[in-house]
């Protein structure tokens, strides 16, 4: 299957060049907050961390990223623990990126582009709560953008459906295993046919192909 992610991202480059963005991009919101690094973190969940991971390590300003588990009740919880769907938590990718290169509003953009926010508790063939769509905002200037980008798109009536992507304050971040961190590098063979069997570019050219 066709990974269409490159020509998503573009898209996203597009919009912003193109002087064509939802209007929450346009609000002016004041400076986001900095570390003592210059870098700020964000938090998103889009499925199967795997793939969240390898789409964000692809936008240029994006300095790391980290797969692990957020938004649960169980302190260190395993891998084992989160997908059996007990703890509460969901996969999700930790960014850390550089404000100078690129702005948390188009890490917004990348993000939408790269789910499905018209389905709950599931990406793509992975069901479960532990898969949601989830933006966990690490500060109130990321919570003012996330509400006002999501509000943006229901306003616009972009889709025919409600979104179901849940926004939330970010709680403590468990880092997965090391054989989940950059799985796409490490094992090139296993992910590509596991992002091809479960059908995440072709949902995403189907939410947002027709649209863009």
């Amino acid at each position: 299957m066709k990974n269409i992610f490159p020509k998503l991202l573009l898209t996203a480059v597009a919009f912003a060049a193109s002087g064509f963005a939802f209007s929450a991009v346009m609000v002016d919101l004041g400076p986001p907050a900095k570390s003592a690094s210059g870098l700020e973190t964000a938090v998103f969940a889009g499925g199967c961390f795997w793939c969240t991971e390898s789409d964000f390590d692809k936008v240029p300003g994006v300095v790391s990223t980290v797969s692990g588990y957020i938004g649960g009740t169980v302190k260190n919880p395993s891998y084992e623990e989160v997908s059996a769907g007990g703890t509460g938590h969901a996969e999700a990718v930790e960014v850390k990126f550089d404000p100078k290169k690129i702005t948390y509003a188009n890490l917004l953009k990348v993000y939408w582009l790269s789910i499905d926010p018209l389905t709950a508790n599931r990406q793509f063939w992975d069901g479960g709560s532990q898969y949601r769509s989830a933006i966990f905002y690490t500060s109130e200037n990321q919570k003012k953008q996330s509400f006002a980008y999501k509000k943006s798109l229901e306003d616009s009536k972009f889709f025919d459906r409600p979104i179901v992507t849940e926004i939330t304050a970010a709680t403590e971040f468990y880092p997965a295993e090391d054989y989940h961190q950059d799985y796409h590098t490490k094992n090139p063979v296993r992910y590509n046919y596991y992002r091809s069997s479960c059908g995440r570019d072709k949902r995403l050219e189907q939410v947002w192909g027709k649209k863009k």
